[in-house]
């Protein structure tokens, strides 16, 4: 008898640590490889971002020296190439920067001036796409909008 709660004790001990290590690696996994700031520069600060469904985010970021926005989508979880796009207008200038491909942690850098200018942005994974229109213009109310096609 003492031989079978041994052994029902220790698979039950290895059934725990394999679950135990199965739910501590999840988080990990699941973490994007990468920063907006190791994408688009380490001067580039954050200044908003949006939620790309739950595949990941885009960000629009902002270098206050030369004036400059800079937009990348991050995939939550790096994996096998995927359609993924990364994009900025500034829609009084007309100036815009993009990048689409396959991708399998980040599209981008896209850059381009804005200061004092209000800036669309946006991203794609997959088939899921997020853009912002009339972002980071003071006062003014930004539309954001995700979809899927």
């Amino acid at each position: 008898m003492g031989f079978n709660r041994s052994a029902l004790m220790a698979g039950t001990f290895a059934a725990l640590l394999v679950g135990a290590t199965a739910a501590l690696a999840a988080p990990a996994s699941a973490a994007p490889n990468t920063t907006p700031q190791k994408v688009c520069g380490s001067a580039y600060k954050t200044v908003n971002s949006a939620p790309v469904g739950s595949l990941g985010t885009v960000y629009l970021t902002y270098n206050s020296s030369n004036g400059k926005n800079c937009v990348t989508t991050i995939r939550n979880s790096p994996g096998t190439a995927v359609e993924m796009s990364a994009w900025v207008y500034i829609p009084d200038t007309g100036l815009n920067d993009d990048d689409f491909g396959l991708y399998t942690s980040y599209a981008g850098p896209t850059y381009v001036y804005g200061k004092g200018h209000c800036v669309d942005w946006g991203g794609q994974i997959k088939n899921v796409y997020t853009q912002v229109s009339g972002s980071n213009c003071g006062a003014f109310k930004e539309q954001r909008v995700t979809f899927t096609r």
